[in-house]
């Protein structure tokens, strides 16, 4: 097939064009650079099946020739990145969805939309199911993120039910693995960096809050799934049932680095924002 993956380059849209790759097909990377990396993707660019399009998703695609899916991945996804410019982050979120949405429904391909755990907001439902609408804050600090995401979902939903395209979403909660940002700001990331350099490793609070962690590799056969299943609308929840305790991680990341790093406890208000994320 012919199959574009926007934000390609990034943590989990490189990992999804070695499958692709690996699987046969012809594989379209896009990705503006902002939080995306071409080291992710370097390995593919040799590839005659591999092109890479440097684009801000939030802008018309020329796109010739027939399309068969649109996995849309494109959005900064660590707080460090989309805190980093707030309107830039929701403009990616709304306008840049809606263009794919737009070439999905030229193309008639079908197109998967990559949201995220936090469209639940501070949830007050745990663990959250599909059908929770959340506990939303438009003007809190993570607005631009949550808000943008819950945006995206709903252009999705009215794309289908209006003009027939095939747009299909799933959440994300906490995936980890090779090529995350170093300085992304988010818990397992933080840690492995905290442990490698020596420093103290952060503990928000006391450390007994838990949350699930999601391998790549186990990540990206569940979207191939939801995009492949017959009749698949969503939103899909993909997670991992295990949770384990924040203190816990830090206790794993520390033992299996061979880190001297204390573990110390510091104050949630010390720390800026609450992790939580994926991409």
């Amino acid at each position: 097939m012919r199959i574009l993956v926007t934000g390609g380059a990034g943590f989990l849209g490189s990992h999804l064009c070695d499958v692709l790759m690996a699987q046969g097909h012809e594989v379209w990377c896009l990705d503006n650079f902002m939080s995306g990396r071409r080291a992710n993707i370097e390995h593919l660019l040799s590839h005659a099946r591999f092109h890479l399009l440097k684009h801000d998703v939030r802008k018309p695609l020329r796109w010739r020739g027939p399309l068969d899916r649109i996995y849309h991945l494109a959005c900064p996804a660590s707080p460090v990145y989309y805190q980093f410019d707030h309107i830039e982050t929701l403009e990616t979120a709304f306008l840049g969805t809606q263009e794919m949405l737009k070439l999905a429904e030229r193309t008639g391909a079908k197109l998967l939309y990559t949201s995220s755990s936090e469209a639940y907001g501070d949830p007050l439902e745990h663990p959250q199911k599909e059908t929770y609408t959340g506990n939303v804050n438009t003007m809190g600090p993570k607005a631009s993120y949550e808000e943008g995401k819950r945006i995206g979902e709903t252009l999705c939903k009215d794309y289908r039910e209006q003009r027939g395209v095939d747009a299909r979403v799933v959440r994300f909660f906490n995936v980890y693995g090779p090529r995350m940002l170093f300085h992304d700001g988010r818990v397992v990331s933080n840690f492995v960096r905290q442990a490698i350099l020596g420093e103290d490793i952060t503990v928000h609070g006391d450390g007994l809050q838990t949350r699930s962690f999601l391998y790549v590799d186990d990540a990206i056969p569940a979207l191939i799934g939801v995009m492949e299943k017959a009749e698949s609308i969503g939103p899909f929840n993909i997670g991992n049932p295990d949770e384990r305790t924040i203190k816990e991680i830090a206790e794993i990341i520390r033992r299996e680095i061979g880190s001297a790093s204390r573990i110390v406890n510091v104050p949630i208000a010390e720390l800026p924002g609450r992790v939580g994320d994926c991409r």
